[in-house]
């Protein structure tokens, strides 16, 4: 048993870490500096942002509210819900008898659960919107979202080079997007094993923290 809270921990920190690359990633599309094409499935859906909630949270909100507007809207995730989750984990494995670790570990789990899915949800939006790019299509050309100026859901297959600047934004996009996807199903199956073992073991104990006679 105890040996799973320990595999989820690692999976979790290693997930997240993932989620901080990937969103981080997301902010140059194409690998470029040319941070003007970074839409709002960025600024949202990024994992970067599906991660722990820490003291870095109340200057995010101060310093980017401004910054992150989506469609006259200002919403910002600023947490790293699922590294805390992780790292308290495998530190409630390691002092299994300390009530308050668990506690903590709880509390970010569900925290993790309600913020999976929104990622997921936003991330899936986002890859059916397209990138958003300076576009050129029969003549046409301008700046937006290749699902607002082409068609709605963008098709990749149908017009695989309509981005000109940055170029090949199509297909990094796109990765980029079902890489977010995949990590957010991810780490909802980790942390609902988790959640549910937990409960699992308030129900039968009457608290989730561990016994010494269960070392």
């Amino acid at each position: 048993m105890q040996g799973l809270y320990q595999a989820a921990g690692w999976i979790l920190v290693t997930l997240g870490a993932l989620s901080v690359f990937s969103g981080v990633v997301a902010f140059f599309p194409v690998f470029s500096y040319k941070l003007w094409f970074t839409g709002w499935s960025v600024w949202i859906a990024c994992p970067i942002w599906n991660g722990a909630l820490g003291p870095l949270e109340t200057f995010f909100l101060k310093n980017q509210a401004n910054l992150l507007t989506t469609d006259g809207s200002v919403f910002i995730h600023g947490s790293f819900m699922a590294v805390t989750a992780g790292v308290l984990l495998l530190l409630a494995h390691k002092d299994w008898t300390q009530r308050y670790l668990w506690e903590a570990s709880f509390t970010f789990v569900i925290l993790n659960l309600m913020g999976c899915p929104l990622h997921f949800a936003v991330a899936l939006e986002s890859a059916l919107l397209g990138p958003y790019c300076f576009y050129s299509l029969s003549g046409v050309a301008g700046t937006g979202y290749l699902g607002y100026a082409v068609a709605f859901p963008f098709p990749y297959a149908k017009f695989p080079s309509v981005c000109v600047d940055p170029p090949h934004y199509e297909e990094y996009h796109l990765i980029l997007q079902a890489f977010d996807l995949c990590l957010s199903f991810a780490m909802l199956c980790a942390s609902l094993t988790v959640f549910l073992k937990l409960c699992v073991r308030l129900i039968w104990n009457g608290h989730i923290h561990g016994q010494k006679n269960e070392q």
